[in-house]
């Protein structure tokens, strides 16, 4: 890949506020950087630093809100920031394309695929119906969609996320741009999906002589993927240089912070004396598929099949897999919360059989701490009563003042003010919301709590933060948890014990620090590979 001295965009001296006035705020605080041809540059940085921001700036995407009281943006000789809207229609997705970071939101739900990569295609290309169905299939098959002619009518809900990401490339790379903006495009991807997805961006990246800005907060995917990086703050460059300088010799504090951020530690020693919190043997959940007038069951989908497991109290039992391995599903039956088939005891207790009204008095017990922390709690309630929701279940007969107190300790334990709690979840950073969903769920006092991806939708600074918080509560209440997760830099830092699931079943399993340092099965050993980045990967287990 040859890189030309001569910047292919040049952004300068770039600030951008949101707000009216004469004066208002700004998020972007003169900012400059420049990609060269067929160089990857990344902006850096935790949210809010201003990244995104100054990205989206060079296709003028951001909303009517924004303005930009300094700076220039030059590309093939003109200012996009002062250019109109007939240019810039002109340029986006021609010459410049974007990938989003969620395709899910990205593509719309109600167009097949065919329709809306040859939709871009036709709009700067003006090809015929037969060229652009051509163009179509070649682009899915680039992009490694399997029979592409098979998926033309598939709508984006009948796709995995993988592929949804592949669909979402073909449609940034359909016309051969000459800069592609990546935001965060693998950060709601499993680890060996993520390793695809980079290794098909460098080689299309190759193919096309295309430059790449790259906006992720993961320091990982940089080193893998960058030449050059600018670390973003508040709104400014901190830092920048070479890729391997500034991972190797960092120079700001805070470049220093990001690079060290990563959750470190070890978990708490189990006590193989202590009791059994949770169990369960030949565990089944299956899903009958129903087909015909008569809606038949002719077949199952297997979630969970056979699965045995055993957790004690202050041990961390850590399940890990791709997208649709079952993990999720696995603590779903646990809390009884989905139908299943086999024992499952609750502190000697076999509770498989119970009721819904059985079940309620151990619900107090047995909580959840969920993956999206904004979607999980309720934006019309404040914090407070999202908090004290589980209390005036469990505990009616609590007077106010003394449930108000208890949310106050709730809150304290997990390293937030007891004031905060008539604030609203919309006025707290997604760390924040995260501690404040970990407070709802230790305010009753659990034995078991089950974490289903509570750090994946974080900074890599903050998920160190919420597993040391973990740990903390861990120890101090011996709580017994059921770590799900794709993340297995997380998951070696917590887990005692680790479950290695596929296609519902359990491929592996015995003590983390086997699991990390021996692992026996090669898709363990693919999925090892993509989180850390080591070289020999085996193929095909990780193929989508």
């Amino acid at each position: 890949m040859t890189i030309s001295d001569a910047p292919l965009v040049d952004v300068r001296n770039l600030s951008v506020a949101f707000g009216e006035g004469d004066d208002p705020p700004r998020v972007v605080k003169n900012v400059s950087f420049h990609i060269g041809k067929g160089e990857t540059v990344a902006l850096v940085g935790e949210s809010g630093s201003g990244k995104t921001v100054s990205a989206m700036s060079i296709l003028k995407l951001l909303p009517n809100s924004a303005s930009h009281p300094t700076g220039e943006i030059i590309y093939d000789g003109r200012d996009l920031l002062k250019s109109d809207e007939t240019v810039m229609r002109a340029i986006r997705g021609d010459k410049i394309s974007i990938i989003f970071q969620e395709p899910m939101t990205t593509l719309n739900p109600l167009h097949t695929i065919e329709k809306q990569v040859g939709e871009i295609i036709k709009l700067h290309r003006g090809l015929s119906d037969e060229e652009t169905r051509r163009r179509v299939i070649e682009l899915l098959q680039k992009v490694g969609i399997r029979d592409p002619e098979k998926r033309l009518q598939a709508y984006p809900h009948q796709l995995s996320g993988g592929q949804r990401q592949r669909v979402m490339i073909a449609i940034a790379l359909a016309n051969e741009p000459d800069m592609l903006i990546a935001d965060e495009p693998t950060t709601a991807l499993d680890v060996t999906i993520q390793a695809q997805i980079l290794e098909l961006l460098k080689t299309l990246q190759s193919e096309m002589g295309m430059a790449m800005l790259l906006i992720t907060h993961d320091l990982g995917i940089v080193r893998r993927m960058a030449d050059r990086v600018y670390v973003m703050r508040h709104g400014e460059v901190v830092e920048t240089g070479n890729a391997e300088d500034v991972f190797t010799n960092p120079q700001h504090p805070y470049t220093r912070h990001l690079i060290e951020a990563e959750p470190k530690g070890a978990p708490p020693e189990t006590d193989l004396t202590g009791p059994v919190v949770l169990e369960t043997d030949d565990l089944k959940v299956w899903f009958p598929v129903k087909r015909g007038l008569l809606q038949r069951t002719v077949d199952h989908i297997k979630a969970v099949d056979g699965l045995s497991m055993k957790l004690r109290a202050g041990e961390t039992l850590g399940v890990v897999g791709e997208s649709g391995s079952g993990k999720t599903t696995l603590g779903l039956a646990l809390l009884r919360l989905v139908s299943s088939v086999g024992p499952i005891a609750y502190v000697g207790q076999r509770i498989d059989g119970f009721s819904n009204n059985e079940m309620r008095p151990l619900r107090k017990d047995m909580q959840v701490v969920f993956q999206d922390p904004y979607g999980s709690l309720s934006p019309r309630l404040t914090v407070g009563q999202i908090i004290e929701e589980g209390l005036l279940i469990q505990q009616p007969e609590m007077d106010d003042d003394a449930r108000r107190a208890r949310v106050g300790v709730a809150l304290s334990e997990v390293g937030l003010d007891a004031a905060w709690q008539d604030r609203y979840p919309h006025e707290f950073s997604g760390g924040q919301r995260q501690r404040i969903a970990i407070a709802r769920a230790m305010v009753l006092e659990p034995k078991f709590v089950m974490l289903d991806e509570p750090t994946s939708a974080l900074d890599m600074s903050v998920q160190a933060q919420i597993v040391d918080l973990l740990r903390d509560l861990q120890m101090k209440r011996r709580l017994a948890y059921l770590f799900i997760s794709h993340d297995l830099k997380v998951v070696r830092a917590l887990c005692n014990y680790v479950i290695v699931m596929r296609n519902g079943k359990v491929v592996e399993e015995g003590p983390a620090k086997d699991i990390f340092d021996h692992p026996q099965h090669d898709y363990t050993k693919a999925l090892l590979a993509a989180a850390f980045d080591i070289k020999v990967v085996n193929r095909g287990a990780m193929a989508s």
